[in-house]
């Protein structure tokens, strides 16, 4: 071989080495994206066009995914979890390196095992389920607000006015169960609780929704927490409003769904707002922002082109940001040197006449990789900052507050983890320390056109009452008294009563009085029947003796026992004689003799051996007078005598 040859030998060795290397670092021409939801929804309609206008403004991007297209590969769910898995399969089909999606939680829960699998990141924008952030998920990631935090919101709202006990209404689903068990756990640090649950089973129709709502009716709580996916949460209102359930004195607590129906409402049916009116409705928290009116801009013009008639809903926006958060992983995944492959798995064969192609479903070799940049996304999009926390949460989670009335709905304040309520936006409370504890919202109008505050609870139509025991004796009948069966009165009662109104809770009372009203009960055998549970509680003047205490408890006293005399008060001038006043003429007439007679026994005594009370019968009355008198001012001695 001639040098020549040598030199071109080696060029060539040098050539196919270099592009070896270059294309094992290439950049693919393509990356295949899959999203997961149903079209014909109301998140679904808003979220279709946020997801393909994101996918367009990426492509048109050249700093991100520069030279490489990203496909969207879309399935429809049908509202289905059976369609929704097995739409989920065939969408696994393609190749996909991430799925945005999906909409439903109950779908979340079984295709994220499939996503465990096959190594496959789900970004979802709408499944909302606390559960879903366990660590038997790890290839899930919520790219909208946990639940967890919405009920913490609902809490909040609910310790902020004081009510005690709620009544929650839900779809019974992955989505409603999930939601009311964090709701329950959020009362719980705020002392309250769900007194009942109101389930209702998925694609209900209006008579069992209204038989559901008519038995919630019968509790004594008055706080209703509705946390139901759209179409449920329309029919359960309609059905409250034919029970009327939404006038004074009840409390509707709604979660964001309502808010995503009222956003989505092109035309809004006044006969429609007119049974949801005086709720309060959350939904997520998105700060203005320039990047926020350009996507709506943007999202308006794609639906007018497109005769969309439904609008854009908060879900839109989070659909929104999860195709670019989708998009600078992989970007960062592909400068790190990572290459796009796909295996198959030696466990999914086709047995014999399957028709299921399970050896069609390939694992992504780079899926774990892939899932590391997700975590480590940190950007800011329309719904301000895009990142997750130890939790796998979006840090400053936060909501609106909205109070429905009229054909709209008004802001009455802000909830966010980090100040509980209050009226400035969060993204300035979250620059300051944080305060939970100056809590404020603005005024609310609640249900009846009622601007005074519900109680928030009535006395239950089937609950057992409380059986306090009344003497009914024939004395002391200002303290108690009985005028009939349940008719009690006097100051024992009417001090039992205040307490009773003072509870932020109900407690009916059934009054037993015990006695004939003609002679009085043994009051210690009235305290033998509340130990043996014949009686609740006792009122009356209970005196707290020793064989009473053995058995029972006692309140403290409210009366202080003793006598005591009461005389009517009688207002005179004043008088230099007032000295006087203490006693009568004729007492004053008897203390005067006798001082008159004490003086004539010392005069019996003294005048024979003492000279000052000797001398003419003028000077020895003068001086028998003038003794008796002066021994109420002077301690005398003998007169005249020597001690």
């Amino acid at each position: 071989m001639g040098a020549a040859q040598l030199v071109a030998w080696f060029l060539a060795l040098a050539a196919a080495a270099g592009a070896a290397v270059s294309a094992a670092g290439a950049r693919p021409s393509e990356v295949a994206l899959g999203a997961l939801f149903t079209y014909d929804s109301t998140i679904g309609r808003a979220a279709r066009l946020a997801i393909e206008l994101a996918v367009d403004d990426v492509n048109a991007d050249g700093t991100v995914l520069a030279g490489t297209k990203l496909s969207l590969k879309s399935r429809d769910t049908n509202c289905s979890a059976f369609l929704g898995t097995v739409e989920a399969f065939q969408l696994m089909e393609e190749n996909v390196v991430a799925v945005i999606g999906p909409q439903s939680s109950g779908i979340g829960h079984v295709i994220s095992h499939v996503a465990n699998e096959l190594h496959v990141p789900l970004l979802s924008f709408a499944a909302t389920d606390p559960a879903l952030a366990a660590l038997e998920y790890p290839y899930f990631l919520r790219t909208t607000i946990s639940d967890y935090f919405q009920m913490n919101a609902v809490a909040s709202i609910v310790d902020y006015y004081q009510w005690k006990r709620v009544t929650a209404i839900y779809v019974d689903d992955d989505y409603g169960r999930g939601g009311v068990s964090a709701l329950g756990d959020a009362l719980a640090t705020k002392r309250a609780i769900i007194s009942y649950k109101a389930a209702i089973p998925p694609n209900s129709n209006a008579d069992v929704i209204s038989d559901v709502l008519v038995r919630a009716n019968m509790m004594e709580s008055r706080v209703m927490v509705v946390h139901v996916n759209p179409d449920t949460g329309k029919r359960i209102f309609s059905a409250a409003n034919k029970l009327q359930m939404v006038a004074s004195g009840y409390v509707w607590i709604v979660t964001d769904w309502l808010a995503a129906v009222l956003d989505s409402s092109a035309s809004r049916d006044l006969k429609d707002m007119s049974h949801i009116q005086g709720l309060i409705v959350l939904r997520q928290h998105t700060p203005e922002s320039d990047a926020k009116n350009k996507f709506i801009s943007k999202w308006n013009t794609m639906a007018r082109n497109r005769s969309v008639t439904s609008g854009l809903n908060s879900y839109g926006f989070y659909a929104y940001d999860s195709v670019w958060t989708v998009a600078r992983a992989i970007d960062q995944f592909l400068d790190s040197g990572q290459q796009i492959n796909f295996s198959t798995d030696p466990r999914l064969h086709d047995s014999n006449g399957n028709t299921l192609r399970l050896s069609t479903l390939k694992i992504f070799d780079g899926g774990e990789q892939m899932l590391q940049q997700l975590l480590l996304t940190n950007f800011t999009g329309v719904t301000g900052p895009v990142q997750f926390g130890s939790d796998r949460n979006l840090v400053r989670p936060a909501y609106d507050i909205l109070n429905v009335g009229g054909s709209g709905s008004r802001l009455i304040g802000y909830w966010s983890n980090h100040s509980g309520l209050s009226i400035a936006a969060p993204e300035i409370l979250y620059q300051k320390p944080p305060n939970t504890s100056a809590q404020q919202l603005y005024n609310v109008l609640w249900p009846g056109d009622s601007t005074t505050m519900p109680r928030g609870w009535v006395f239950r139509n089937n609950g057992q009452a409380l059986r306090v025991g009344v003497p009914n004796k024939a004395s002391f009948k200002d303290l108690v008294s009985s005028r009939g069966p349940g008719n009690v009165t006097g100051y024992c009662i009417d001090v039992f009563n205040t307490a009773i109104k003072l509870l932020p809770y109900p407690v009916p009372v059934q009054f037993v009085t015990i006695g004939d009203g003609t002679k009085n009960p043994s009051y210690i055998g009235i305290v033998s029947m509340v130990a043996a549970n014949t009686l609740d509680a006792a009122v009356g003047d209970f005196a707290i003796v020793r064989n009473g205490t053995a058995i029972s408890e006692y309140t403290q006293p409210y009366v202080e026992a003793g006598l005591v005399i009461v005389a009517p008060v009688k207002q005179t001038p004043p008088s230099a004689w007032a000295f006087l006043k203490p006693f009568t003429l004729e007492m004053w007439c008897v203390t005067g003799a006798l001082f008159i007679l004490v003086g004539v026994v010392v005069w019996l005594l003294e005048h024979r051996i003492n000279e000052d009370f000797r001398g003419s019968p003028r000077r020895q009355v003068i001086t028998i007078i003038w003794f008796s008198f002066s021994t109420m001012f002077t301690a005398h001695t003998r007169l005249g005598g020597s001690c």
